[in-house]
C-alpha cells in the first residue's frame, strides 16, 4: 500500500474527489416544480377531464416541523360497491421537484376508499388529491401545509 503521503496517494485522493463533485453536480435537480409543471403532470393523467372539488378528504397537518415525514391520509366519499367505486387516489405536491408524489389504485372490493402514508414535502405549499371514480369522474381537495425544515433537498 502506497505512504498516504506518497503523491500516487494524493493523486488518487484528489481524482476521488473530483469524481465525487461532478457526482454531485450531476444529481442537482430543481428544487421546485413550476406550477407549469404541476398542470402537466395532471394533464398527463387525467387529458382535459374536468376536476370538480368535493367526495376527496384530505387530512394533512397545517404545520410539518420536518418534511421528510408529513403524514397524509385521503378519504373519498364512495359506497365502493360494483357499480360505484374509487378507481385510484393520486397525490400531487404543487412545489416539490416531482409533483406527482402519490399514485394508488383501487378497486370495489377494497372496502374503505382510504389511503395513509408519509410524504417529504419540499417547502410550504399546497398538498392535492384527485381521485378517479368508476364512472370516470374525477374528485378532488387541496390542503395548504407550512413546511419548517424542507424535505426535499436538491
Amino acid at each position: 500500500m502506497a505512504d498516504p503521503a506518497s503523491p500516487v496517494e494524493i493523486g488518487r485522493r484528489r481524482m476521488l474527489c473530483t469524481l465525487a463533485d461532478g457526482a454531485c453536480v450531476l444529481l442537482v435537480r430543481p428544487a421546485q416544480a413550476t406550477p407549469e409543471d404541476l398542470a402537466a403532470a395532471i394533464r398527463e393523467l387525467f387529458g382535459e377531464r374536468p376536476i370538480r372539488p368535493g367526495r376527496v378528504h384530505l387530512e394533512v397537518p397545517r404545520l410539518a416541523e420536518n418534511g421528510n415525514i408529513v403524514p397524509v391520509t385521503v378519504t373519498v366519499e364512495s359506497p365502493m360497491t360494483e357499480q360505484d367505486y374509487v378507481k385510484s387516489i393520486h397525490l400531487f405536491a404543487e412545489s416539490n421537484p416531482q409533483p406527482r408524489i402519490v399514485d394508488v389504485e383501487l378497486g370495489p372490493y377494497n372496502g374503505q376508499p382510504r389511503i395513509s402514508t408519509r410524504v417529504r414535502v419540499a417547502v410550504s405549499q399546497h398538498l392535492r388529491a384527485v381521485a378517479v371514480m368508476s364512472d370516470g369522474s374525477l374528485w378532488s381537495a387541496a390542503v395548504e401545509v407550512e413546511v419548517t425544515v424542507g424535505g426535499c433537498a436538491p
